[in-house]
């Protein structure tokens, strides 16, 4: 197994997580869906991936560069766990954060929600499925790529031992 094949399968999954958050930004940016907190939270270890993709391809020796593959894919898989749980609070297997669910803006009276000089934030509600594409929502979608992601991680870092 070459090295070259490993820094090819880095360079797809840190490419990968990079897309996958230039995807949700631009969403976010340039299609106007503000992201709920779940969805933020699993944007944090696509970062992290993209972190120890540079890092990996510069260090590609001793044991941190062997094991900087198997990190990577961590990553992908929290970001695919965090994505499990949203996609289950979405479909309301479970429920979600107090912070962004239905019901999440106790205290503030239905005047001040109805006026428009009163600022309240603006709640993006994790219950609530924003978009989707083929039924699957951008959960589901985090899931699926996150899961495809590791899975890349892992044969870098089959190609490192």
């Amino acid at each position: 197994m070459t090295t070259d094949r490993r820094r090819i399968a880095i360079l797809l999954a840190a490419g990968g997580s990079a897309a996958v958050l230039a995807a949700a930004l631009a969403f976010q940016y340039l299609g106007g869906l503000a992201p709920c907190q779940l969805c933020i939270w699993q944007r944090w270890p696509h970062a992290v991936a993209v972190g120890i993709g540079v890092l990996a391809l510069i260090l590609t020796r001793g044991a941190l560069g062997r094991i900087l593959p198997l990190l990577g894919s961590l990553a992908a898989l929290a970001s695919a766990g965090i994505g499990v749980f949203h996609v289950g609070v979405e479909q309301k297997w479970w429920e979600g954060l107090a912070s962004c669910t239905a019901g999440s803006i106790s205290g503030i009276s239905t005047d001040d929600l109805l006026n428009p000089d009163v600022a309240v934030g603006a709640v993006v509600r994790c219950d609530a499925i924003a978009w989707q594409m083929f039924g699957i929502s951008m959960a589901g979608w985090n899931v699926i790529l996150s899961a495809l992601l590791a899975m890349i991680w892992i044969a870098a870092y089959r190609r490192s031992v």
